[in-house]
């Protein structure tokens, strides 16, 4: 396809994320064992292209989800959105107990790609950055006990691990790290090398501070879900942490199969965790990314 403009490859990624964040919903509703009918939010997340109407409002159209869906739609939070996006829906279910929300997450990289650009930061981001969808299925503690729903809601206990309390931290005057610079030309990579500096810098201690809150330590932690932001990302979060006996193998795997996802990346790890590397019930575990502000989200969950 020979793609000449912006608005071109905009509007292909409008009738994609429309296709691929259908297809990512409706699998994740089944897996939970519940219906369209059965959603009280919509959170979208993307950081590859815009539109207004915003994808979630036409997903709705699509899809016939429910007309009184609160939908949300985030666009500029990149790799950190994933996890930034189920915290949000954690705070929304919090409100809500006896409802359910999805994030529907949709990144088409290979449509951001400058051709003319031959900057190391574009070279290294064509063939890290990948094209793929997400989605979770958030549910309220009173949802299942109020039968609100098809399968979860008839009793039945929710088949991911619960959310015990979630945390941001934003890192100031650090704009430049990461993100777009935005031409008619569309969306050109901004890459620091020293995001991985930042990332020994601070993500140990952030960590520490947020389970100390809760009275834990890292090794109280069975399970690590982190984003895919690449290898050396990957290693730094193993440097920042102390992990490096296997813990983060499921991100390592993940970005061998598909590659960095932006936004979807720490979902699709969530999935390899809950198909592949289930803790035992009780068992602790953190979810986290990071990404442009630039900032981190951080959920320590329980399976």
């Amino acid at each position: 396809m020979d793609i000449k403009t912006w608005g071109q490859a905009n509007d292909i990624w409008i009738r994609c994320a429309q296709e691929l964040g259908e297809q990512a919903l409706c699998r994740a509703l089944q897996t939970a064992g519940l219906e369209t009918k059965d959603l009280g939010a919509l959170f979208f997340t993307t950081v590859t292209g815009v539109a207004s109407p915003s994808i979630d409002a036409l997903l709705i159209n699509r899809m016939k989800l429910p007309t009184n869906i609160r939908r949300t739609p985030i666009f500029g939070l990149g790799c950190v959105a994933g996890a930034a996006g189920i915290a949000r829906a954690a705070d929304y279910v919090q409100a809500y107990p006896s409802q359910a929300a999805a994030l529907v997450s949709v990144e088409l990289c290979s449509l951001t790609l400058q051709r003319e650009d031959l900057s190391v930061a574009n070279l290294i981001s064509s063939g890290l950055f990948a094209d793929g969808a997400a989605a979770v299925i958030v549910t309220g503690s009173e949802f299942a006990r109020n039968g609100n729903g098809t399968g979860n809601g008839n009793g039945h206990e929710p088949a991911g691990p619960k959310i015990l309390a979630t945390r941001s931290v934003f890192y100031p005057s650090t704009e430049e790290m990461m993100g777009w610079n935005i031409s008619e030309k569309g969306f050109r990579i901004l890459l620091s090398t020293e995001v991985p500096t930042l990332i020994r810098e601070n993500l140990g201690r952030d960590v520490d501070a947020f389970l100390a809150d809760h009275g834990l330590k890292r090794d109280d932690l069975e399970s690590w879900v982190l984003h895919t932001g690449g290898p050396k990302i990957l290693d730094a979060y193993s440097d920042a942490l102390g992990l490096h006996n296997g813990q983060i193998d499921a991100s390592w795997d993940c970005l061998r199969k598909v590659g960095n996802l932006s936004s979807a990346s720490v979902l699709v790890v969530l999935e390899d965790v809950m198909k592949n590397r289930r803790p035992k019930p009780g068992a602790l575990g953190l979810l986290g990314a990071m990404g442009p502000g630039f900032c981190s989200e951080l959920l320590l969950l329980q399976w």
